[in-house]
């Protein structure tokens, strides 16, 4: 990974126009080839980034933006959508690459993980007709916990949380831009499961076409509850 700290200003330019000012920012470029344009704020969330398969090319600037201060133009070309993010280098203030080595990816708690596996054999409680196409569906900025087919055979991406906040939205989110990319796959619907669900994630989650359902861990499991019943 190589991180690179410079005053610098960015440009998207494609299916959408976004422009950000000349400031100091971190310039993230993973092994994977995508670039990540961080502020000091905003929590993990970049504030522009282009996905891979994407290249980078790195360029002299011409007459009007070197007299603009310009030293270095890097332009990050999508190779399927053609899309571009042009970062125009005024001055690097650090420039450091280190090797990760092989990531282990995350690991889930006993509970998130179990969940996985029980719906993963209960996939009809995503509703009749759905059937399992695998587990952990590896995309490029992470695995899908589960990649499965409704009744009409259209490919459904299910992430899991034992309680789902804003958070999850914003991850499934990521994953179903990615996913309706590939031709094999779209249209991908989305379903965030979840024990729990923070209000702001369900009302945001329907907003943006994602359906929740509600998991009940111990009827998942075979277990009754300990309400006493009449029969």
């Amino acid at each position: 990974m190589r991180l690179v700290i410079a005053r610098c200003s960015v440009d998207y330019a494609g299916r959408l126009a976004a422009h950000l000012p000349l400031a100091t920012r971190l310039l993230m470029i993973k092994a994977d080839g995508s670039l990540l344009v961080h502020s000091d704020g905003g929590s993990y969330k970049p504030l522009n980034w282009m996905s891979p398969p994407c290249t980078l090319a790195v360029a002299e600037p011409d007459a009007d933006q070197a007299s603009a201060g310009i030293n270095e133009v890097w332009t990050v070309t999508q190779r399927k959508t053609q899309d571009r993010l042009i970062v125009s280098i005024h001055e690097i203030l650090s420039d450091s690459s280190h090797d990760l080595g092989v990531d282990p990816g995350l690991v889930k708690d006993g509970v998130e993980a179990h969940l996985q596996q029980l719906l993963a054999e209960q996939i009809e409680l995503l509703g009749d007709g759905h059937t399992l196409v695998r587990r952990e569906y590896m995309t490029a900025i992470g695995p899908v916990d589960i990649l499965a087919r409704d009744d009409a055979g259209a490919s459904v991406a299910v992430e899991m949380k034992r309680n789902a906040g804003i958070d999850a939205v914003e991850q499934l989110t990521r994953y179903l831009e990615l996913m309706n990319r590939d031709p094999l796959l779209r249209p991908v619907q989305g379903v965030l499961a979840a024990q729990t669900f923070a209000p702001q994630a369900r009302t945001l989650a329907e907003d943006r076409g994602i359906r929740c359902v509600v998991l009940d861990y111990d009827a998942m499991r075979g277990i009754e509850s300990g309400h006493a019943r009449l029969f």
